[in-house]
């Protein structure tokens, strides 16, 4: 018994004198960490609720494309790898099938885009007002569309999102707008264009309906496209006759829209901008259409982010701090105000909140 204590007490000393050694010969230092203890992942910063833009440089005479510089994109957490391994291997066959889906869309899409504007081409070779009275009573049809269908789901109890409804109609009244302008420059002067204008509308309002109620990925897509063509036609034709634009004024409508007291709607279409951050300065023909074409760019933008489900948020919903460390872009209380019946009945648009499932 005494033996038997007497040598493990004599095995304990050895292997605590070796481990000492082995301790003193490769000493740790002092951020290790054992690969084979489960730790919890690393504190991370909850994401921020502000709103990061998409800061764009728009087309100048002498530049070739738009630059657009895209801000953060969320990336999943440190420690989710596998569990989003084996669900990536999991729905591998059906992220195939969407990809092929979303090409057979967007191939679609980019032939019924294509074929439009060669029958435009032709009929519109050498008359821009026309052209652009066109252009401008077809683009603001889809918002008409989006909006029926919304309001659809909305009355069966399928699915609610008010900044949807909000931003697609002030889209609408931009592009009521554009419409506007060039009915004042005498676009819509010849019977021709008119007809034409109106039942490539009906058609297309009711080819959207179809097709958003169906794909709402697949129309935004395809009214992404007809903005890009507008872009590009605007650009065209700003380039080409830049110097004959600035010497004409500029329509009184134009005037109203870009630099009139209530901006709301107009702030409200560029959801990849703060509130107030954009101020169009109009002295002549030449800013109007600059500002229409950069108009296009907002819309394309607005029609990408639209493009995965509930991307979309009114610019109106950030709160008002999300925008204090972007200068230029706090929303001033005068600005803000909607008058009821007088001067004493007023209510500030930050009170004014909508509410979305």
């Amino acid at each position: 018994m005494t033996t038997a204590s007497l040598s493990s007490a004599a095995f304990a000393t050895s292997v605590s004198s070796s481990f000492r050694a082995r301790n003193s010969r490769t000493s740790l230092p002092s951020n290790y960490q054992n690969p084979l203890r489960c730790s919890s992942p690393p504190s991370y910063r909850p994401l921020s609720g502000k709103l990061y833009p998409v800061k764009a440089t728009l087309l100048q005479e002498d530049e070739e494309e738009v630059v657009v510089e895209k801000s953060f994109r969320t990336k999943g957490f440190p420690g989710n790898e596998v569990e989003e391994g084996w669900e990536s291997r999991a729905n591998s066959s059906s992220s195939d099938l969407e990809r092929w889906v979303i090409k057979v869309e967007q191939s679609v899409n980019v032939f019924l885009t294509d074929s439009v504007i060669k029958i435009l081409d032709t009929l519109y070779h050498d008359r821009d007002y026309p052209r652009f009275f066109v252009l401008e009573t077809i683009a603001r049809v889809p918002y008409f569309a989006f909006i029926s269908v919304l309001h659809m789901y909305e009355s069966f109890g399928w699915w609610r999102r008010a900044d949807y409804l909000k931003v697609h109609f002030a889209e609408s009244w931009n592009e009521m707008h554009h419409l506007l302008i060039m009915e004042e420059l005498g676009g819509n002067s010849w019977w021709f264009d008119r007809f034409l204008a109106q039942h490539i509308a009906i058609f297309y309002y009711i080819m959207t309906v179809f097709m958003y109620a169906i794909s709402p990925r697949m129309a935004y897509h395809f009214s992404e496209c007809v903005e890009s063509h507008a872009f590009e036609t605007y650009d065209k034709f700003i380039r080409a006759k830049g110097k004959e634009l600035k010497e004409k004024p500029a329509p009184e409508v134009a005037i109203k829209y870009y630099t009139g007291g209530d901006l709301y709607l107009f702030d409200e279409f560029q959801t990849e901008r703060a509130p107030c951050s954009r101020r169009p300065k109009i002295e002549n023909l030449y800013d109007v259409f600059v500002n229409i074409r950069d108009d296009e760019a907002e819309h394309c933008k607005t029609m990408k982010a639209c493009q995965t489900h509930g991307n979309l948020r009114s610019p109106h919903s950030y709160p008002v701090d999300g925008f204090e460390d972007m200068p230029g872009c706090m929303i001033p209380e005068a600005n803000c105000e909607v008058l009821l019946e007088g001067p004493k009945q007023s209510f500030q648009w930050s009170n004014w909140n909508l509410a979305s499932d």
